[in-house]
């Protein structure tokens, strides 16, 4: 009983695996819409700057990804990364993109099943500490979510193209000129800045060994790893290398890095719900908008209970429903759609809602989980009190109209001649007056 009352006063709290960061890019969201009806964001749309500002805080949100992926749960479940940043990326893509086509019947709408493909990392590593996962699933979730940005962001620059001429229109997209523009020089040029960047890293960190420990050696290491990965984003940024920063997040690391990269990308995630904000308060496609945050939500549980199983053996039944249940949308998705605007206009009209849809269906299901509906118990599956019988009152009425008779217990009923005693004890006393 003590248990019972305990639990049935427990308050009920918002999900635990909502971040604080988040909440404050819905605030932002918001400022920015409010911001959006007061000024005209046409002309910023359309500027060079703009191209560039949008480019950079994805490069920034990249590298972000990739640099917090423990690399030991990388190899314990190497497996099950690579099926899901490859084949599950594709499915995922391919089941939205082709709901989005089938139900609206605009080819453009490929782009914007892509774009929500991927699970945002900032919102994954809330689950790191809570949850009701295992550490196993938590490490799998986290490199899932940090390695699909870049796959996804390369599946959206590369078929940027196709559904721009798809759609009707001449030439090449913005977002897929330059660099990385073609496929082959792409890649070539990314593998150029990589390494590039590694080269000038492994210099760098081999001059500085020779040098006494000092503070202001210390100072100087860690502003030289800073300028070093600030013009990397840049050059990227510039070029469309988004491969190039994905791959550095797994080779330029240095504790120096840690807090600069966790307040860049915490910078660049709220500075995109800002933007967004601006370009939501100048049209809004809710409906498009649902359907696609419904397709994505619903694309991660197919993946996550139907593919990811084969690839990764061992996981418990409540591990597989969390990872199916796992699909958030955030920095890259917002990043993406500001990226696409100027291709593919009303793209951010229709993510801004996609993600909050996502991240909507997301907080209720880790509520449901968290505090699963309980079942009423009927009164004959409560626990009788030790004078109680287990009867309900019907039973009990019924019994009550008996004869008198025929209320005797259960030992009772036999005939007078079988409750004769029958180990030898003496006859009953009725019995003996009658001989």
């Amino acid at each position: 009983m003590g248990t019972s009352s305990r639990t049935r006063s427990r308050p009920l709290r918002l999900p635990e695996a909502v971040p604080g960061i988040v909440l404050g890019a819905a605030g932002l969201l918001a400022v920015g819409v409010l911001a959006g009806l007061a000024v005209d964001v046409s002309a910023l749309v359309r500027s060079d700057g703009y191209a560039l500002g949008a480019a950079l805080l994805l490069a920034v949100g990249l590298y972000g990804s990739t640099y917090s992926i423990d690399l030991r749960a990388l190899r314990a479940d190497l497996p099950g990364v690579v099926a899901a940043v490859t084949l599950g990326v594709v499915l995922k893509a391919g089941l939205i993109a082709g709901t989005m086509v089938l139900v609206f019947r605009k080819p453009e709408y490929l782009v914007l099943g892509i774009a929500v493909a991927q699970i945002d990392p900032l919102s994954v590593a809330a689950l790191n500490d809570k949850g009701r996962m295992s550490p196993r699933a938590r490490s799998l979730l986290t490199a899932w979510a940090s390695f699909d940005d870049p796959m996804t962001v390369l599946l959206t620059l590369y078929l940027a193209g196709y559904a721009y001429t798809a759609a009707g229109h001449e030439g090449t997209p913005r977002i897929s000129r330059g660099a990385g523009g073609d496929y082959a020089t792409g890649l070539l040029f990314n593998a150029v800045l990589l390494a590039a960047v590694a080269l000038l890293w492994w210099a760098g960190r081999r001059a500085v060994s020779r040098l006494p420990d000092v503070p202001a050696v210390r100072r100087t290491k860690a502003g030289g790893a800073v300028l070093l990965v600030a013009a990397m984003l840049v050059l990227a940024a510039v070029n469309q290398l988004m491969l190039g920063v994905a791959l550095a997040g797994l080779v330029l690391r240095a504790t120096v890095l840690d807090k600069a990269v966790g307040r860049a990308v915490g910078g660049a995630f709220l500075a995109a719900f800002l933007t967004l904000g601006l370009l939501l308060a100048h049209g809004v496609r809710p409906v498009p908008g649902i359907v696609l945050g419904v397709a994505a939500f619903a694309a991660q549980a197919v993946v996550a209970l139907g593919v990811l199983p084969l690839f990764v053996r061992g996981l418990k039944r409540g591990d597989r429903i969390a990872l199916g249940l796992g699909q958030q949308n955030g920095i890259t998705a917002v990043l993406i759609a500001l990226a696409l605007e100027r291709d593919f206009p009303g793209t951010a009209a229709t993510v801004g809602p996609a993600v909050i849809t996502v991240n909507l269906l997301h907080g209720t299901s880790q509520f449901l989980l968290a505090h699963p509906p309980r079942r009423r118990r009927a009164p004959a599956d409560r626990e009788p009190s030790p004078d109680a019988e287990r009867h309900s009152p019907y039973d009990r009425r019924a019994e009550d109209q008996r004869p008198v008779e025929d209320q005797r217990p259960l030992e009772d009923k036999r005939p007078v001649e079988d409750q004769r005693p029958t180990d030898g004890g003496q006859p009953m006393e009725d019995e003996q007056s009658v001989a």
